[in-house]
């Protein structure tokens, strides 16, 4: 075939049936019969469970049931991993309470509202037990335990070995305490489950069926069937549309096992779906890390050494996102640049609030706004524009393949390649002479420039499920191991397909989200799908089109090697354009199909590079927004117009972070952004039109060259925007403002730079991380390593 569809703008083949809602979700699965379940949770953030009295509610109109944890006696269990193997969560609260928003019982009955209104029925006896909410009170002397057993609210951590200070010698050290703030996931479709028990022949319940939305079944099916003594094959798990998940909806939560418990304990379909104040305070929050980190550098801005030290919240039952410190902030702690000695500690914390989960990056975007922060601290201390002193520290092409000192190795890169093209379509010199001529005039709306240039790990290697058939009638059947909600996996995989054999778009279905239909499958997460996926979808295409010129080959009694696929997309016979046959002849006899899994060789990294404009008001701190520029590389390009969607959506959010959107407790450990009126989730009357483009370097890891592009926006944008910020008010003596960049904590850091009290970036952090254990324990330390 001469041409290629590869490479071109594609629009989304599932699209329509999305658009005129005729897609089905969770929520609008047709269950006869289910009951509903409604979860009553605990008002506090940490007390004893002193009595439960469900009597009133369980007497209620059209309510079954009313369990406790007593009652249903389900396995307590961690999440997606395990951070501390010692604090499992049980489904519904046993001897005590520790979030806000724990589930301490669940009402069954015919109807939802039947269930919500007895759930106000029950009643709780709480003995209030001190709170640590905040990450860094929890790690200090005497602070309230979540486990007294455990004898500490570390949940987990590591530290450097002992070895030559990262510092020494560095003619300049800049240092900042940062923070990260905790965000909620917010996706338009919050959790939600629906359970068919299968009797067994003796009248127990047998196999499950479950509707769940999710981003990994398969690893859904058998999370389940291993917390209920299951054999997988009895568990069927299909995960209809999903409404997005930003890493929010990864592994079994205890809502889920408890629906799946209650089908079991009554023999019949049982359904649930939070509310959008429940989604805010059960959902897995994602981030919530606060970082020291000090930079060493030569006069010229060369950088000479970092350390880095890193508290996670893990929330409640050490929730699996404060263990991402130590995975993947550590991993990408050195970024795009060339330093020659690190040291890294970190910790992951217990606190009285919302387990921490997966949020768009994981790990990544944390380690990013960290050490993009660092830079423009450091050139503003050396006087040096942030763009020069990137440059002058960022890895140069031809050390790659590159191996960092944390131990990744870097695929290819070519840093500064995306970063020229930024500046140039941002116009810095242009934007930097329009900010010196604004603030000569005194303006009172002051112009802000921000740059970050990043690099983040997708995929993590390993390989994932693909199948193509392709049937009798000439349409075709993709089948891959991911599962996509919103990505594009329809449109991407097909093309493919189609690319590979002729075969045109709309004769092709793709299957995928359903354990029954597909064998195994690691889902969806760490933007893996197209290089895993695809990957293992491109290379069945390849082994049907090879079992279809040997078909052709007997129909038109040639050689193989002398059958070729044609631009109409039949088999011809090179040399002989009367000698053709088309796939329904090819595919006459039987289906021709083909599954494998495929394989690669480590994780790939994409890098890019941002530059934000925004205005900052001093009179009352407000931040607009006014452009932004990213330029992201994530390899060969399959389909542009889903690059640019995942880079719209996740600029949407990267942005959102270093401005509007925060999770926030009281002292007490109570929500107070548990609706939208006060979590403050951005508009599109928030943000701007992006500007958008892409650099190509394609990864030689995969045959289809290409890198991950779902979270690389966001880990990009969110340091480019605090640092434009920053930036903007830097004449007035500011040096750091926390994220988020809220008016009020704009206000009052140009208040305390005109009163002569600019706060200091630095703090001293506590002592928890010298009594971590070491990472690497009995390895001799090498100079420069972590």
């Amino acid at each position: 075939m001469a041409g290629s569809i590869l490479g071109t703008a594609v629009r989304r083949v599932e699209d329509p049936e999305l658009i005129t809602g005729r897609a089905t979700y969770v929520g609008n699965l047709a269950l006869p019969g289910a009951l509903h379940l409604h979860f009553v949770r605990s008002p506090m953030a940490h007390a004893e469970l002193a009595g439960i009295d469900t009597a009133a509610a369980a007497a209620a109109p059209g309510v079954v049931a009313v369990f406790t944890a007593a009652d249903l006696h389900l396995p307590a269990h961690h999440g997606l991993f395990t951070v501390n193997p010692q604090v499992p969560r049980p489904p519904l609260a046993t001897d005590r309470v520790r979030f806000v928003g724990e589930a301490v019982a669940v009402v069954v009955a015919e109807s939802a509202a039947a269930a919500a209104d007895a759930a106000d029925l029950v009643e709780v006896d709480y003995t209030p037990l001190p709170a640590a909410v905040d990450v860094e009170e929890a790690v200090a002397p005497g602070a309230p335990l979540q486990f007294p057993d455990l004898g500490s609210n570390v949940a987990a951590g590591l530290r450097s070995p002992d070895g030559p200070d990262p510092l020494g010698g560095a003619a300049v050290v800049v240092r900042a305490r940062l923070v990260n703030q905790r965000v909620a996931v917010v996706p338009m479709e919050g959790n939600a489950i629906a359970v068919a028990p299968e009797p067994s022949g003796d009248g127990d319940p047998g196999g499950l069926t479950i509707w769940v939305s999710t981003q990994m079944p398969h690893g859904f099916r058998s999370q389940a069937a291993g917390l209920f003594d299951l054999p997988e094959e009895q568990v069927r798990v299909i995960a209809p549309h999903v409404g997005g998940a930003f890493g929010g909806k990864a592994g079994v939560l205890a809502e889920h096992t408890v629906a799946i418990g209650v089908a079991r304990a009554l023999g019949r379909p049982t359904r649930w779906a939070d509310t959008r104040s429940e989604n805010l305070v059960s959902m897995p929050h994602g981030r919530g890390q606060v970082a020291w980190y000090e930079l060493g550098l030569r006069r010229d801005g060369r950088i000479t050494g970092l350390r880095a030290r890193v508290l996670g919240d893990a929330g409640a039952y050490a929730g699996f996102g404060g263990a991402l410190a130590l995975g993947p902030t550590f991993m990408m702690a050195q970024g795009t640049y060339d330093i020659p000695a690190v040291a890294y500690d970190a910790a992951a914390v217990l606190t009285n609030t919302t387990p921490m989960g997966a949020f768009r990056g994981a790990g990544r975007p944390e380690a990013a706004a960290h050490l993009e922060r660092m830079m423009d601290l450091a050139a503003a201390e050396l006087g040096l524009d942030p763009v020069e002193i990137r440059r002058r520290n960022l890895l140069a092409p031809e050390r790659f393949p590159f191996r960092t000192l944390s131990g990744v190795t870097y695929d290819v890169g070519d840093y500064d390649r995306p970063l020229r093209g930024a500046l140039e379509i941002a116009g810095y010199d242009r934007l930097r002479a329009e900010q010196a001529a604004r603030r000569a005039a005194g303006d009172q709306v002051l112009l802000g420039i921000g740059v970050s240039v990043y690099v983040e790990i997708t995929a993590g290697g390993g390989g994932e499920f693909g199948s193509v058939t392709v049937h009798a009638d000439g349409t075709a059947t993709v089948a891959a191991g991911t599962s996509g909600h919103g990505q594009g996996h329809p449109t991407a995989f097909s093309m493919l397909v189609a690319d590979r054999l002729g075969i045109p778009l709309e004769k092709i279905t793709f299957v995928q989200s359903d354990t029954a239909l597909v064998p195994r499958g690691g889902g969806t997460g760490g933007s893996r799908s197209l290089q895993l996926g695809g990957g293992a979808v491109h290379a069945a295409a390849g082994k049907v089109l090879e079992q279809a010129r040997e078909r052709a080959a007997e129909l038109l009694e040639a050689a193989v090697d002398d059958i070729e696929l044609t631009d109409a997309g039949e088999f011809g016979v090179r040399g002989v354009p009367t000698a053709a046959v088309t796939w329904v002849q090819v595919a006459a006899g039987a289906d021709i199909a083909a599954e494998l899994d495929s394989a690669q060789d480590g994780p790939t990294f994409p890098f890019g590079a941002h530059v934000a404009v925004v205005e900052v008001d001093t009179e009352t701190g407000r931040v607009t927004p006014v452009r932004h520029v990213a330029v992201d590389d994530c390899g060969r390009i399959l389909n542009p117009l889903l690059v640019t969607g995942q880079q719209h959506g996740g600029l949407a959010q990267g942005i959102a972070q270093a401005l509007y959107e925060e999770v926030r407790f009281d002292a007490d450990g109570q929500p107070l952004t548990g609706t939208l009126v006060d979590y403050h989730l951005p508009s599109a009357a928030d943000l701007i039109t992006f500007e958008t483009a892409n650099t190509e370097t394609p990864t030689p890891l995969n045959a289809l060259g290409a890198k991950g592009i779902g979270e690389s926006a966001t880990i990009g944008s969110t340091p480019a925007v605090q640092n434009a910020v920053v930036d903007a008010l830097a004449p007035l003596g500011v040096r750091h403002i926390d994220l988020p960049c809220t008016p009020e904590r704009v206000w009052r850091a140009i208040r305390d730079a005109r009163a002569g009290r600019a706060a200091d970036p630095w703090r001293e952090p506590p002592a928890v991380f010298a009594g971590l254990p070491v990472r690497g324990a009995g390895a001799a330390a090498d100079e420069g390593t972590i």
